[in-house]
């Protein structure tokens, strides 16, 4: 093992794995031992069987469809801000000194302060749970995209002046392309920050969702359920992330990402 140096597709499923392995290992081992009350820490097998009955007696694939509803619906119309305007400040520096002390301060506003703020503007209905969504992943990806498309080479932009290019040419030939594969990484990276988002929005005023499912389930002690339901959040995640991982080398061969 050397610094930086790469692992076959092979090794790295298998050592990804046996991270999982040892995890369930050792949370078999603190909780059938009786280590740590059931009361605060299910055993896997009991976590399994409530979270079964979530599933087939009290409509859990609903909650899971509605929770992934919100996250999608809320992070495309923050992407759909913030991409062209994070491409116009880190395109043009006049854009930038306007929007980016604005941005840099909103960035570290919590979403979550702001629900009290949404629930009274919004009710406890689903744009409630978009605003927050929306709050908490713009900001970030303005400013992401902002360096990237900033950090580009000067000499290919030099070399596209040298050919002709005009201002419209140098944007959306040289530097969109170049800027690319790090912004749909961006995208990746904020898409798992919106599951936080959209949880902590569910905790509050609502009425169905996994967050909300996680609040009951503390009512009444059922820690199976509550790890349940955090692990299906990991799951559709860890989905969500190859999935872009793949999409990404398929749209962007020249990445070296």
């Amino acid at each position: 093992m050397k610094p930086l140096e790469p692992v076959s597709s092979g090794a790295r499923i298998v050592l990804g794995i046996a991270f999982f392995v040892i995890f369930f290992a050792a949370w078999s081992a603190v909780t059938f031992g009786g280590l740590v009350p059931k009361i605060f820490l299910a055993d896997p097998l009991t976590m399994l069987r409530e979270g079964w009955a979530l599933i087939t007696d009290h409509g859990f694939l609903k909650d899971i469809a509605v929770t992934v509803w919100r996250v999608v619906g809320g992070f495309i119309i923050a992407a759909l801000v913030a991409v062209p305007l994070g491409l116009a400040m880190g395109a043009y520096k006049p854009v930038e000194a306007f929007f980016e002390p604005f941005v840099s301060f909103a960035r570290y506003l919590p979403a979550s302060a702001f629900i009290p703020l949404f629930i009274l503007w919004a009710g406890v209905g689903e744009g409630q749970k978009l605003l927050v969504i929306f709050v908490g992943s713009v900001f970030q990806i303005v400013l992401m995209v902002a360096v990237a498309v900033g950090s580009i080479r000067r000499d290919l932009v030099e070399a596209a002046l040298t050919l002709g290019a005009r201002d419209a040419g140098i944007v959306g030939r040289v530097m969109v392309p170049y800027a690319a594969p790090q912004i749909a990484e961006i995208l990746r990276l904020v898409l798992g920050w919106a599951w936080t988002y959209v949880i902590v929005a569910e905790l509050i005023g609502s009425s169905s969702g996994i967050g909300h499912m996680i609040i009951e389930s503390q009512a009444l002690l059922a820690t199976g359920q509550m790890i349940f339901g955090i692990i299906v959040i990991g799951v559709i995640g860890l989905i969500s992330d190859f999935a872009f991982k793949a999409v990404n080398q398929k749209l962007f061969p020249w990445s070296t990402i």
